[in-house]
């Protein structure tokens, strides 16, 4: 009988480890207190101080409201042994009425950076900081939540993040390609 109550004890305890740790990677990473810096794909938080975490429904909800949705993935690079001369104009696909900001969401940008993501958004937005803009990218990227946080230090009112991203958009809805924005793309990091 008392092994019996043992291996119970220790199924339970095992159990117990293993939600617990279930629980710790729904959680997600740490919330810094600025951008991040590290590593653009990972774990990201479940959180992000100052703007609001959406999901699909919800990123579909504030399309059709008008808000402003920022696409920041990186542009895939030229295909190995392209010339580098050669014209490279990568598309990909995205929500629907994006606007692709490709690699806006890199986390130690300069000073020029910062102020031309600063200037493209007061454009996107007719400088209107209560306007809702959404940031997005791919699961698991930190581009889309550094956009987001750097929305939310430029004094916008209503940034929301969906962590979901492109991919979570193409498990519901239909996807369109859409091309880098020409007043984004003539600038460095």
């Amino acid at each position: 009988m008392g092994a019996k109550i043992m291996d119970a004890k220790i199924f339970v305890v095992a159990a117990a480890a293993f939600l617990l740790g279930v629980a710790h990677a729904f959680a997600g990473a740490p919330e810094p207190s600025g951008l991040w810096t590290g590593p653009m794909h990972g774990e990201t938080p479940a959180t992000l101080a100052g703007a609001t975490v959406i999901d699909v429904a919800e990123a579909a909800g504030l399309k059709a409201e008008g808000a402003l949705l920022i696409d920041v993935a990186e542009a895939p690079p030229k295909p190995p042994g392209a010339s580098s001369d050669m014209p490279w104009l990568p598309v990909h696909m995205s929500i629907p009425g994006a606007v692709w900001l490709a690699g806006g969401g890199f986390g130690a940008g300069s000073p020029a950076f910062q102020r031309r993501f600063a200037a493209r958004l007061a454009d996107l937005t007719g400088g209107d900081k209560k306007k809702p803009v959404v940031a997005f990218c791919h699961p698991r990227c930190w581009g889309s939540w550094n956009a987001a946080k750097r929305l939310v230090l430029l004094g916008y009112g209503k940034v929301y993040w969906f962590p979901g991203g492109v991919e979570a958009w193409e498990d519901k809805y239909a996807a369109a390609p859409v091309k880098p924005d020409k007043a984004w793309a003539q600038g460095d990091r």
